[in-house]
């Protein structure tokens, strides 16, 4: 069964979304993406940020236009995953250590 069939786009005609250009297309458009939804982008670069409408939606694919290109995406951090500092000490055990009854 092929991937995507029967699964609405995320995006659709007239909403606005801030993204981030990661490339360009055989066209010469942007391409952005939107839940890992590719929308092609007239008049844009990789690597800028703008806000866009969505003017168009196919099944795999839409198109959008810039609204406004003075916008900031805030990117996902990944929090540094540290222990807390009353982490009690854990002795480590080897399989050889270890009697079994």
């Amino acid at each position: 069964m092929s991937e995507g069939v029967g699964v609405s786009p995320p995006v659709k005609e007239g909403e606005k979304y801030k993204v981030k250009i990661e490339d360009i297309g055989k066209e010469g458009d942007g391409v952005a993406k939107v839940e890992n939804f590719v929308v092609f982008v007239p008049d844009t670069d990789v690597g800028d940020e703008v806000e866009i409408e969505i003017t168009r939606v196919l099944r795999t694919l839409a198109f959008g236009e810039v609204v406004d290109r003075d916008v900031e995406i805030e990117e996902e951090v990944e929090e540094d995953l540290e222990e807390p500092e009353d982490t009690p000490e854990v002795e480590e055990v080897t399989v050889d250590e270890i009697e079994l009854e």
